[in-house]
């Protein structure tokens, strides 16, 4: 008798094309000998940025003490530099004790929701999102609702669709900022208004910094926390973006604000993170280098520097493309390009014979190119894909030329 194990059924409501179906018809080319330009993750180090060796340093000099099992929250001196750099951001009551360390962000994004919320409660996330937001609500049994942040608002959020969005099963708000996948950079103004949102109707603050450092034109990047009063305060960064470190896998995430509210929420996440025993070890050890030594990555955003001509050459590149358009990223690792002709033709309400998904393939089987379908980061415009900035800039400038031969056969 023929049988197969079911998966959950919860499953088919997570996905992550990121690391999907084209990653995986990508590495198959790779296989049959084609060289494939992968724009579809933020990884610097495929890209020959390398972690500070002041880091690397750290993390061998410490080796030996870091075979055992550490503290479930994460080792003191990584604790405590995380919370330095807290009080050098103004929130001068910050404690080693209001840090956990995690495998990073993705690890403790999931056990702050799963702490939090109860089956059927809801998360308002922005829209287009990062869709391991939406995936960890998902997989702790919470209802994602998106909030708009679209173009015309420079992928802002919209406040007013906001706040209506809110309900009394509402438990939480989640801010990327600067944000993946669209490179906005929120101003203080709407900042403060998420705050005062968050402190009306008594939701966590789930602020997704991890790109925090990385601005360009010298962008006033705000921390959310330092506007937070009444309200409970959750901020996540980590070493893998500013400090190009993805692979040892160190995150952390901060309480701040109302945290008297939060004794037992922090309680939870405190046993949460005792099951998984402790976070990498050896990552561990190079926490306290990277915050308190040179930042390198301000040479890298810099004019001049390979991330701010790297994005120069996506802005020169559609600006010269017949097909695109773009909304300037201010921070973070990504471009958002547009298909002016799609997006046009969705505004209008017409037939869209037109499918970012399948144009994502036909990229990526004819100029083994792999970007990422707008629809990825669950945003209803299809006219929308995203790219790393990380690649060289003559290389973006040579894709961004084949990205329009391909745009110009779909539509022309």
């Amino acid at each position: 008798m023929e049988w197969t194990i079911q998966p959950a059924s919860r499953i088919d409501a997570v996905s992550y094309e990121i690391r999907g179906t084209l990653a995986k018809r990508a590495r198959e080319l790779e296989q049959l000998g084609h060289e494939i330009l992968a724009l579809n993750i933020g990884n610097p180090g495929a890209f020959g940025f390398r972690t500070p060796e002041t880091m690397r340093e750290a993390v061998v000099r410490n080796l030996q003490r870091a075979e055992p099992y550490g503290h479930q929250m994460g080792i003191f001196p990584a604790r405590e530099a995380v919370a330095m750099h807290f009080q050098d951001r103004g929130l001068t009551e910050t404690r080693y004790h209001d840090v956990v360390i995690g495998n990073g962000v993705s690890e403790l994004v999931d056990l702050s929701l799963r702490a939090l919320i109860e089956p059927g409660d809801e998360v308002l996330i922005p829209s287009p999102d990062y869709p391991l937001w939406s995936a960890s609500v998902v997989l702790n049994g919470g209802q994602p609702v998106y909030y708009p942040c679209p173009p015309e608002h420079a992928f802002e959020p919209d406040l007013d669709a906001l706040v209506k969005a809110i309900t009394p099963k509402t438990r939480a708000l989640v801010v990327i900022n600067p944000n993946n996948p669209t490179g906005a950079v929120y101003s203080k103004q709407t900042l403060q208004a998420l705050a005062d949102m968050a402190k009306a109707h008594r939701l966590v603050l789930l602020a997704d910094e991890i790109y925090e450092g990385i601005g360009y034109d010298n962008i006033d990047m705000v921390p959310l926390s330092t506007l937070v009063d009444d309200a409970v305060c959750l901020t996540f960064g980590g070493l893998s973006k500013v400090y190009r470190a993805c692979g040892y896998r160190i995150g952390w995430a901060v309480l701040s604000g109302a945290i008297d509210h939060a004794t037992d929420y922090w309680a939870a996440i405190e046993k949460l993170a005792a099951l998984r025993l402790s976070a990498n070890m050896p990552g561990q050890w190079a926490v306290q280098t990277a915050l308190g030594g040179h930042q390198s990555i301000q040479e890298l955003v810099a004019t001049g520097g390979r991330l701010f001509q790297a994005r120069q050459a996506v802005i020169e590149s559609v600006d010269a493309s017949r097909h695109l358009s773009l909304v300037t990223p201010q921070g973070a690792l990504y471009a958002f390009p547009c298909i002016q002709a799609i997006d046009q033709a969705h505004r209008q309400g017409a037939p869209l014979p037109f499918d970012d998904q399948a144009f994502a393939e036909t990229l990526l089987e004819k100029k083994h190119i792999l970007v990422v379908p707008g629809s990825s980061f669950n945003f209803p415009n299809p006219a929308h894909f995203r790219v790393t900035l990380l690649p060289q800039p003559d290389v973006l400038k040579s894709a961004f030329v084949a990205i329009d031969e391909v745009l110009s056969d779909w539509l022309d």
